[in-house]
């Protein structure tokens, strides 16, 4: 059967939270073949015996049958550098909030892997016109042809955490982006299960840009002393019927991650009410980051 997408195999850089969550649903919703990159062994071993418990945990609940599991699993492949990403179709790069990081996997994606690969990128809030702009190499002209082509392949494909349970993905073009790379990459979201919204590209898209100011507030509220830490988040699930309150929320999503958006939508506006709070400041400085490091507003066991 011809799939919509028509992609044969991706590739993932990163193996955290984000990009094992973007190779399960590859590999057990849209039974795409996947090569898994990240250069630290620990955080690829870590991955799979997540993937591992995922799949037992949907095959005791019915929802999919042992062989099911054991093929979806077989689909997944780690792979020791970028090289071997080269004849993917499309390469989904899902690594920490950090432009220049991100740039510099941009720019040897562009090098190394082949000219008719989409590369995507899982950004939050990171200018994709940006990091389209550093897949152009040296000396070409950007606006030329060969430039345009370059960087026309470059999209934001924004899952939510977790991947596997979190039904949207956020589709974002870059100026430079065609309408056939945006057209793959649907399909590809849609395929993994996911329901699909689309957004301009300006600073934290639509989710982090009503979202990130919102916890920041929250934050300010603790600072300040207008509320406990428990009072703020009863308030918004018992009043507002949050699932979960704003302080927790930032645990769960991570402290050095809340505060990576928030400056970059400071800085991509330059509009105060952006200002990071201090106090989210010292707690990423304290390595406070939430659920992964055991401490953040709340305490986790490791």
């Amino acid at each position: 059967m011809a799939l919509a997408h028509g992609l044969k195999s991706i590739g993932v850089l990163g193996a955290g939270q984000m990009g094992l969550g973007i190779a399960y649903v590859s590999a057990v919703r849209a039974k795409v073949p996947v090569l898994l990159f990240d250069k630290s062994k620990d955080q690829v071993a870590k991955g799979l015996a997540l993937m591992d418990k995922l799949l037992d945990k949907e095959v005791k609940k019915g929802i999919i049958e042992p062989q099911y599991a054991k093929e979806a699993r077989d689909r997944v492949t780690i792979v020791d550098g970028v090289n071997a990403l080269r004849d993917v179709g499309m390469a989904v790069e899902a690594v920490s909030e950090n432009l220049s990081l991100k740039e510099m996997i941009f720019k040897e994606l562009g090098q190394t892997l082949s000219p008719e690969t989409i590369l995507a990128s899982n950004t939050s809030s990171i200018s994709i016109t940006k990091i389209a702009a550093s897949t152009v190499p040296q000396g070409v002209s950007a606006s030329s042809e060969e430039g345009k082509k370059f960087a026309s392949r470059v999209v934001g494909l924004h899952f939510f955490n977790p991947v596997p349970i979190m039904k949207l993905v956020e589709l974002i073009p870059g100026l430079q982006t065609s309408g056939e790379t945006m057209q793959t990459a649907r399909a590809f979201a849609i395929a993994c299960g996911k329901e699909v919204t689309m957004s301009k590209d300006v600073p934290g898209f639509v989710s982090n840009a009503l979202l990130m100011p919102f916890i920041n507030e929250a934050i300010m509220c603790l600072e300040k002393g207008i509320a406990t830490r428990d009072d703020i988040d009863k308030t918004l699930k018992l009043g507002m019927n949050h699932p979960m309150g704003p302080l927790q929320l930032a645990d769960f999503i991570g402290l050095d991650t809340c505060l990576a958006i928030q400056q970059t939508l400071y800085q991509g506006t330059g509009d105060s009410k952006y200002r990071p709070s201090i106090l989210l400041e010292r707690m990423v400085d304290a390595q406070w980051l939430g659920k992964k490091s055991g401490k953040g507003f709340y305490e986790y066991e490791q």
